[in-house]
């Protein structure tokens, strides 16, 4: 099939395979994968924080740790998987990833080491804190490489018109990691120890990788992927490719980040992740803590609320996805479609404001509102990141992703550290309701400022052609 040819791309998407969603359905487990190592230790903060008598302050700069490495990983991460190509960007992220989820069993031993160290520095701390501090950066350092790598995975199998759908899809996998930790977590920690939880959902990482290596390779390359489906997958391309020029592809010009901040584009992302990234990890870190400091609710006693909280992201996460086609069918071009999707989501937080009001009625009110807040925020994150694919190339949609990454991890440093110091505050105050009141409050309107701040920054689609 000559690709230069017209291609009916619903005829196409009737005839052909499927594969591009086995892809999806990998990036799907990878996220999960990604979303369990990062919530151990959220989960097991509560035990931890007795255990080594961690104040609100102390595990916020542990939290803080992990979002500010993160921040800074992400920048790279982008250059890196646009460098080196997505296959081999995943392997050497999920590896480190998972050593740093292992490395956590042994972060008390490794912060005693380090004390003296940092003390000739003038850096004062616990080794517990230290420890986990260290084994945080190492997780981050990982954890960066997955969204980048999987929005360019995205970006590489599927046309515009489903590549909402299919990252709301990858995307749950956040979700389903979020429900599966507060059910594992709790139980292999109560077996054989903190430790040991670290160490057996580490492991997960490196089996998903050898599944990879397998099933995976660029489309141009993919044995296990018709001539048709490629077709079809390329069918809105404004250049398409034949399989040979797959040579001329990765010779592309590198795009530097000075080149990418002269778009309004790469602005509009970066702010909109800034303002929206640090609640969903606001939520992801403080909730074992919230329901344990409202509602005295410890170990076991969380498993039911969080799965029920993080069953209802699912729903944003792939309806989120799938929203979008809503207004293309109406004839809206993809980003304007996603846009008016992102409008409509935007204003569903606003619920998180009743939380604490109503907190008092039982502890199920504010899981529910909030459950649907951090639904909101997953359906507006399947959108926010095919915004980028969307208006810039497919060589540089990484590096976008990377920068807008960056700025998300610096908000969610800032939202957890103010976190803490708010929560130490006015516990010390006797006071605590009124701390998460406040949160829930910058938590509620984030989407709507970003939202409007993007709007102004890219008030209408303009794909960028001249990279």
């Amino acid at each position: 099939m000559n690709l230069s040819e017209p291609v009916n791309a619903q005829a196409v998407a009737q005839s052909v395979g499927k594969y591009r969603w086995t892809i999806c359905g990998l990036l799907f487990f990878a996220t999960t994968v990604n979303y369990l190592d990062r919530q151990v230790l959220s989960l097991l903060a509560p035990a931890l924080s007795a255990e080594f008598g961690w104040s609100n302050t102390d595990y916020a700069n542990i939290a803080a740790a992990f979002q500010f490495v993160y921040a800074l990983a992400m920048l790279f991460a982008g250059r890196v998987v646009d460098k080196i190509g997505t296959k081999a960007a995943y392997v050497v992220a999920i590896t480190v990833w998972s050593l740093g989820a292992l490395l956590h069993a042994a972060s008390v031993p490794m912060g005693e080491l380090l004390v003296p160290v940092l003390g000739a520095f003038g850096i004062v701390a616990g080794p517990s804190i230290i420890g986990f501090m260290v084994s945080r950066a190492v997780l981050a350092v990982g954890e960066a490489g997955n969204f980048p790598a999987a929005i360019k995975a995205t970006a590489e199998y599927f046309p515009k018109k489903e590549r909402a759908f299919a990252t709301g899809i990858f995307n749950s996998g956040a979700n389903v990691g979020a429900i599966l930790a507060p059910i594992a977590v709790p139980i292999l920690a109560a077996i054989w120890g903190w430790q040991a939880a670290f160490i057996m959902i580490g492991m997960l990482g490196f089996i998903w990788m050898s599944v990879w290596l397998w099933l995976y390779d660029k489309p141009e390359q993919q044995k296990r992927l018709s001539a048709g489906e490629l077709a079809y997958i390329r069918s809105d391309s404004a250049a398409p490719v034949e399989k040979s020029e797959q040579a001329s592809i990765a010779a592309a010009k590198k795009v530097s980040w000075m080149q990418l901040l002269k778009y309004p584009q790469t602005w509009a992302f970066a702010f909109g992740k800034f303002m929206t990234d640090g609640v969903w990890w606001f939520f992801l870190f403080w909730l074992p803590t919230y329901l344990a400091a409202q509602y005295n609710m410890k170990g076991e006693a969380i498993v039911i609320p969080l799965a029920v909280l993080y069953s209802m992201t699912m729903v944003g996460s792939i309806g989120g996805g799938w929203f979008p086609s809503y207004f293309m069918a109406r004839g809206y071009a993809p980003y304007d479609g996603r846009m008016k999707a992102m409008l409509v989501i935007a204003f569903f937080p606003l619920v998180v404001l009743l939380a604490q009001p109503l907190g008092s009625v039982s502890y199920w009110i504010p899981v529910l509102l909030i459950g649907v807040g951090a639904s909101a925020h997953q359906a507006w994150s399947a959108n926010i990141f095919t915004t980028v694919s969307d208006m810039f190339p497919q060589k540089s949609v990484a590096s976008v992703i990377g920068i807008g990454g960056m700025a998300g991890g610096i908000g969610g440093v800032a939202l957890t550290k103010l976190g803490g110091w708010v929560f130490d505050y006015y516990k010390a105050a006797h006071d605590i309701g009124t701390g998460y009141m406040i949160m829930f409050a910058i938590c509620a309107t984030a989407y709507l400022i970003a939202w409007g701040v993007m709007k102004a920054l890219v008030p209408r689609h303009k794909e960028i052609t001249d990279l």
